[in-house]
């Protein structure tokens, strides 16, 4: 095995990214046992001291796994690259085939399929130990094995074909291959956007019309207000798996679908689930979905063509422990150091996204009731038992929603 300096470089990276994730991790941690005492002033009327403390210990929880997982997967990565682990793999598929197309297919696969494996504790753990414990947890074996499987099956018909076309396009299309890769990469994102709420989400759940007719009148009065055309408006069943409660958009083009999960229409009264639609229709009308698309096609534009460059530099591949140069390992390589390089931008792009949500609550003021959005946030942080207290520097690398109690005091503040 050959290290070089890059290797340094690397190795440098990976310890800045675990001490700073365990570092904020601490943070986080003290500043939810700081206010473990005391229900913050502004929700004391809406928020139990005994919601508040809930809110606390599930976020010590969380924050407890993920100091093992973040151990974990950066030891695994160490493994992976200059443990050598991606070179035995490479290895094992070169004694199976000599056709470089199917060997990188198939290392890709089973290293993906692998990578599951790997996730699959701590998976459960969080699902069937630290969701149940505090009372989130509404799913059953039956339905955790059966999405497993339902994902392996759509990996297989979507990711193959996908997987193999980009390989392809690597080999075929000269120096320029990755501005190729990038068409193809973004014809099918937009691709995956419009048949995602009529094919593929339904494969996971169930979805209704809005039955609630009182509602529903709400809403269609909203959409015509604010110009807005969609394909529907559903339930789906998210009790089906958890009772944390949301709504969102899907779709692009005429083929979209506004969701609210069965949870959250237990907990809301009509005219707060509006001021929640017409928070996300805030999102449309500043157009923040296109220009995380236009955001996010750009930086992989600029990604691939970095990746092209380093696709020829034996230092690349060396310093990170992999011994014979090829396509399919400079992807992977790629794709499992990103991560710890790009991780130090995070503050930027939530920093964003934080600005869109603001932008999106001020649309939800103006065309419906200020009050009302409040009062619905104020639940979904209680039921989703987010806390109220997060370490301002953890938000920042973290969060892409502001914290509950500067979104609401920026909505009373704003005059609405």
């Amino acid at each position: 095995m050959e290290f070089n300096l890059f290797t340094l470089v690397f190795l440098v990276a990976t310890l800045s990214y675990v001490i700073t994730l365990l570092w904020l991790n601490i943070r986080q941690d003290k500043a939810v046992a700081k206010s473990f005492s005391a229900v913050p002033a502004e929700f004391s009327e809406k928020i139990t001291l005994e919601q508040h403390q809930k809110a606390g210990e599930y976020t010590q929880a969380k924050l407890l796994v993920n100091h093992f997982e973040i151990i974990f997967s950066t030891v695994v990565l160490l493994i992976w690259t200059l443990g050598g682990g991606l070179s035995w793999l490479d290895g094992l598929w070169q004694t199976l085939t000599d056709d470089s197309l199917y060997l990188g297919v198939g290392f890709i696969l089973s290293l993906m399929i692998i990578g599951s494996i790997i996730d699959l504790p701590f998976s459960i753990y969080r699902t069937f130990v630290l969701e149940q414990k505090f009372g989130f947890n509404k799913m059953t074996i039956g339905t955790f094995i059966g999405d497993m499987f339902k994902g392996l099956l759509l990996m297989l018909i979507i990711g193959l074909p996908l997987i193999y076309a980009i390989l392809y396009l690597m080999g075929a299309m000269g120096e320029f291959w990755w501005a190729y890769v990038w068409l193809v990469l973004t014809g099918f994102s937009l691709l995956m956007f419009w048949l995602y709420p009529t094919y593929i989400a339904p494969i996971f759940n169930k979805f209704k019309a809005l039955d609630n007719l009182a509602l529903k009148a709400k809403i269609d009065n909203l959409l015509i207000r604010t110009g807005f055309k969609s394909d529907g408006v559903f339930v789906m069943d998210g009790s089906k798996r958890s009772s944390h409660g949301n709504a969102y958009f899907t779709g692009i083009g005429k083929n979209k679908r506004i969701v609210f999960f069965d949870t959250l229409l237990e907990g809301m009264e009509d005219q707060e689930v509006e001021a929640i639609l017409a928070h996300e229709l805030g999102h449309f009308h500043h157009k923040h979905i296109r220009k995380h698309m236009i955001t996010s096609f750009t930086i992989s534009l600029f990604g691939l063509a970095l990746l092209g460059y380093l696709i020829n530099q034996p230092w690349f591949f060396h310093g990170l422990g992999v011994e014979t140069m090829s396509n399919h390992t400079a992807l992977i390589l790629f794709t499992l150091v990103m991560p710890v390089f790009s991780f130090f931008i995070a503050p930027i792009s939530n920093a964003l996204s934080r600005k869109h949500e603001f932008e999106a609550d001020a649309f939800a003021a103006k065309h419906t009731n200020a009050d009302d959005l409040v009062s619905s946030l104020v639940k979904l942080y209680r039921d989703n038992a987010s806390t109220l207290t997060p370490d301002r520097l953890y938000s920042a690398f973290h969060d892409s929603h502001p914290s509950a109690s500067i979104r609401i005091n920026h909505l009373k503040a704003s005059g609405h």
